[in-house]
């Protein structure tokens, strides 16, 4: 039986209901909605009835609780989860623009999840886990890499799997460290999960198939190329896979990325066939951006079941 492990940053997520730039206004605002990438991910895991936890810091503050409690609620392990008496939980502020983009304000860095160090619990809770998934957004902070690379060794040095989604952007790979930690991580990789263009910022190859041809040579047995709303594509040695995307009506994309790999990971690890898979991945970005809120959209086997029913194999 696998157990899957994330860490990262836990916040929540407040978002303004009028379209424009930043805030340097006062406008109307909806949340707290609980967030965080690694908090979607496991979250979306745990509604698929997989066992999981993440390991991570909040504040003992409205904003900590609403994130701990959707994720109890919804079967996550919160024991890795410590509680910061005088911690403030992270937070993100979202708007919209006209052009679809979005604006942000983080607080992440000086935020409880700033900083997150193991312990004899969460080492313990580690070695309770067979497969750990990276996220790329949480590669923010020394003591946070230091964390998930020891979980990443002591969960493949027992024998089990790691997947890595790396969620980044170009320019911030010259952080200090950032590049090497990233490499670290993708020679540990089992199931790598880029989306678009990330895939050649770990590959020197310039096409796609020559990208992933060289990635599949270092030793990565599988890689699910991500595109959106036009679907996602699966590559090993020996298959290569391209589904298009469920057809919605978009809401709020936040998250949408993450519940699409939490349902890959779950399924891939259950051994069903990578065509299967990747239906029910699709499926479950799809539902995801048809909700306000970025876990609002997490849903239940059933509930992917009864969208791939609706609208037949993509």
């Amino acid at each position: 039986m696998s157990k899957i492990l994330t860490i990262g940053e836990i916040l929540v997520e407040i978002v303004a209901t009028n379209r424009g730039n930043g805030f340097r206004e006062a406008v109307p605002l909806i949340g707290p909605f609980p967030s965080g990438a690694p908090a979607i991910f496991i979250d979306q895991v745990g509604k698929l009835g997989q066992e999981c936890a993440i390991i991570s810091r909040v504040g003992d503050d409205d904003f900590g609780w609403v994130n701990i409690n959707r994720l109890t609620e919804d079967g996550v392990d919160v024991s890795g989860i410590e509680v910061l008496a005088m911690g403030t939980t992270g937070s993100a502020f979202v708007r919209y623009r006209e052009d679809g983009g979005r604006n942000f304000v983080f607080n992440i860095r000086n935020s409880a999840c700033g900083e997150i160090e193991l312990s004899d619990k969460t080492l313990a809770l580690i070695d309770t886990c067979t497969h750990m998934h990276v996220m790329g957004t949480a590669l923010y902070a020394p003591s946070v890499v230091t964390s998930i690379l020891t979980a990443v060794e002591r969960i493949k040095a027992a024998g089990g799997t790691v997947s890595f989604d790396p969620n980044l952007r170009p320019e911030i790979l010259d952080s200090p460290g950032m590049r090497e930690a990233l490499q670290t991580v993708l020679s540990k990789t089992d199931l790598f999960m880029p989306s678009g263009e990330e895939l050649f910022l770990f590959a020197e190859a310039k096409t796609e198939k020559e990208a992933v041809a060289e990635l599949l040579a270092k030793g990565i047995k599988a890689i699910v190329v991500k595109r959106g709303d036009k679907g996602a594509s699966y590559f090993d040695k020996d298959t290569q896979v391209d589904l298009s995307s469920y057809k919605v009506e978009e809401i709020d994309p936040t998250g949408a990325g993450d519940c699409f790999g939490a349902t890959f990971v779950t399924f891939w690890l259950k051994g069903m066939h990578p065509a299967e898979v990747l239906r029910y991945a699709n499926a479950s970005g799809a539902r995801a951006v048809t909700k306000a809120g970025p876990m609002e959209g997490a849903s239940t086997r059933a509930e992917l079941d009864a969208l791939i029913q609706a609208q037949g194999n993509a």
